[in-house]
């Protein structure tokens, strides 16, 4: 019953995600488009209220996409196959760092094959090395190490940054969706991004947890089955 449930629940977030598309796409740029044609004829009041429009437009985009990527977690399901962690990770860091230039340290040690949705893989390397370099602390010039272990039919990978930290308190917290511990005006983001990468490690039979210490940095272990 509750898989039948949390089925139903998916498929509902993903019609609607899917359905919203086409109205926020237009009003975003309806707005963008009075900002273009009347601008000058709208006093600063006016200017900052279709600003405001734009921005939540923007924000309601980005929200929804991420809706669609946690429902297609399993709606959008591959088999899993052998695939070479260590390719896909190169494949996310020459993407992120062709994103984010230079200032901005992301290296690993050996990555071994595991079976796994390459495309998941990508996505969930994707999602917790953004967030290891966008939680940065002030002056600190963001740096993210992923490593493997082998523990028996398992590899288990961790994901260490220099950032922020994380309390205690919030190690749980933090992958349940919409579960933000900062406001979008210190750090951007739609509270999806973890959440996802939890569903995408369980659909592989594995779990993921974070350690961290306030001011030092975080490190996010996950495992997924060997090759």
């Amino acid at each position: 019953e509750l898989e039948r449930s949390n089925a139903e629940l998916e498929q509902f977030a993903y019609v609607a995600s899917h359905d919203l598309q086409a109205p926020i796409r237009a009003m975003t740029s309806f707005a963008e488009l009075i900002g273009r044609r009347y601008g000058e004829q709208l006093d600063e009041r006016g200017r900052k209220y279709l600003g405001q429009i734009i921005t939540s437009g923007e924000h309601m985009k980005r929200l929804v996409d991420d809706l669609l990527a946690f429902s297609r977690v399993h709606t959008a399901q591959r088999e899993p196959e052998v695939v070479d962690a260590s390719e896909v990770f190169d494949t996310v860091r020459r993407r992120l760092q062709a994103a984010q230039g230079a200032g901005a340290q992301v290296t690993r040690g050996a990555l071994p094959r595991v079976l796994a949705d390459p495309y998941q893989l990508d996505q969930l390397f994707q999602n917790l090395l953004t967030n290891g370099l966008k939680y940065r602390r002030e002056g600190v010039e963001p740096s993210v190490h992923v490593w493997a272990q082998r523990e028996g039919e398992r590899w288990r990978f961790a994901v260490r940054d220099n950032g922020i930290g994380i309390e205690r308190q919030y190690w749980e917290r933090i992958f349940v969706i919409f579960q933000r511990l900062h406001g979008r005006e210190e750090y951007e983001g739609t509270g999806i991004g973890l959440a996802v990468c939890k569903k995408i490690v369980e659909r592989h039979g594995g779990r993921l947890w974070v350690e961290s210490t306030p001011g030092e940095g975080s490190t996010f272990f996950f495992t997924l089955p060997a090759a």
